[in-house]
């Protein structure tokens, strides 16, 4: 049996809803402490499926981990004593195949499963491998495993096809400690990646460039195990904001960093939305009568966030007018449309583009969550529906939200986990 989400929506709810740490920042840095032996403290560490997933990764190649609250951790790193990070593992999560660049850090050698996760489309490693080659490594690939060796990393000016953020990761892991000086260009630039390298940073690495698409990576022969606090998920403060707009901004969102927001808050001022920032803490000043439909396109950051484009969607529905939104970066991310559309949205695709027609309100019904992001936007369209809805296969959702249901009801809103056959 798996868990769905029951929720009696068209309820008035408010209060203010607190953003966890970064699931995309929390992954890579958590990885990155495989590079240098020692003793790390990680704080705001969201309490994610994916973070524990990862934990038994980290712990079957030979860190010691422990939790001390529920969001901080304890890492040790005593050496590695296995350098294969095996399929059942490594498939449950893409960002798993990100050991490959800290393993060759520490122990020149690793074997590594390619890698499994959301099924919203193809995203190679091979951008990853070209850099581990440019750094000196000998890549092989057998059995569905990565094999890589290398006598000695060494800088190398590497130009990314793509902006690809795992590329980028690995690329960071491997190079901090390669001889000589690396230059990554065409780096992605997203506040996940900025946290890494003040981790690194933090910890005696040299990198320069930093927020920029130019990173240079000058290696160290030695790095010091730091304690580090995680950023703040961007994409849940974005959720929330979302939900505060919905209910005519009766939710304050805590955790709100508006420099990585800003094509997101951009668009949100363009439909019409009035909000302020004190601090960290968000306030929606606006009606939800007031917003007016948008065009949106997904671009890589500093563009608008690919992993906001499902809840803007069901926002946009709500709008007066017609919304655009085209989806650039993954292909099969328009599959919450046949679900918000059974919840009474007017929503056309064609190709890569998705035409919204603004409803009065959603109806309720009974849907199903294919990707982490869509779910988020069907709970927020329940939320907002008259009468009993239910929203399935939830454990996508449970990948990247902490808690989300008992967040809600402190809220007040009317929401429950139940068994379901789906």
């Amino acid at each position: 049996m798996v868990e769905a989400f029951k929720v009696i929506g068209g309820k008035n709810i408010g209060g203010v809803l607190k953003v966890e740490g970064s699931k995309n920042a929390a992954l890579p840095i958590m990885i990155a402490t495989l590079v240098e032996k020692g003793t790390y403290v990680l704080k705001n560490v969201p309490n994610l499926m994916d973070i524990r997933t990862l934990v038994k990764l980290l712990e079957s190649l030979g860190l010691q981990i422990e939790r001390l609250d529920e969001n901080t951790y304890k890492i040790e790193n005593n050496g590695l004593t296995n350098l294969v990070a095996g399929y059942e593992l490594v498939k449950k999560m893409r960002a798993s195949f990100l050991v490959m660049g800290p393993m060759l850090a520490h122990s020149k050698k690793a074997k590594v499963s390619l890698p499994g996760g959301c099924a919203i489309g193809a995203r190679p490693v091979d951008l990853h491998l070209k850099g581990f080659e440019a750094l000196g490594t000998k890549i092989t690939i057998d059995h569905g495993y990565v094999e890589a060796e290398t006598e000695e990393l060494k800088g190398a000016k590497i130009v990314l096809d793509f902006p690809s953020v795992g590329a980028t990761e690995n690329i960071i892991m491997a190079a901090v400690k390669a001889n000589g000086t690396t230059v990554l260009e065409n780096a992605a630039r997203e506040p996940e990646i900025e946290d890494l390298c003040n981790f690194f940073n933090e910890m005696g690495a040299k990198i320069t460039g930093i927020g920029t698409g130019t990173l240079v990576i000058e290696g160290v022969e030695k790095l010091n195990p730091c304690e580090y606090t995680i950023i703040p998920d961007r994409i849940v403060a974005g959720t929330f904001v979302i939900a505060s707009i919905i209910f005519d901004g009766k939710i304050e969102v805590e955790g709100v960093r508006r420099e990585h927001l800003e094509a997101f808050l951009m668009k949100l001022e363009e439909m019409g939305v009035k909000y302020e920032i004190e601090g960290e803490r968000l306030r929606v000043l606006s009606k939800l009568e007031d917003l007016q439909g948008a065009k949106v396109t997904t671009m890589p950051y500093p563009g608008f966030p690919t992993d906001l484009q499902s809840p803007i969607m069901t926002l946009m529905c709500l709008a007066k007018g017609s919304s655009e939104l085209k989806e650039t970066i993954f292909e099969n991310r328009f599959m919450h449309v046949p679900e918000l559309n059974r919840m009474g949205a007017k929503i056309d695709i064609n190709g890569n583009i998705a035409t919204i027609k603004g409803i009065d309100n959603f109806s309720s019904a009974e849907v199903m969550a294919s990707d982490l992001r869509a779910g988020a936007s069907l709970i927020l369209a329940a939320l907002k529906a008259e009468g009993e809805s239910v929203v399935n296969r939830i454990y996508h959702v449970d990948r990247g939200y902490e808690n989300l249901e008992l967040r809600l009801k402190n809220i007040g809103a009317n929401i429950e986990r139940i068994k379901a056959e789906i």
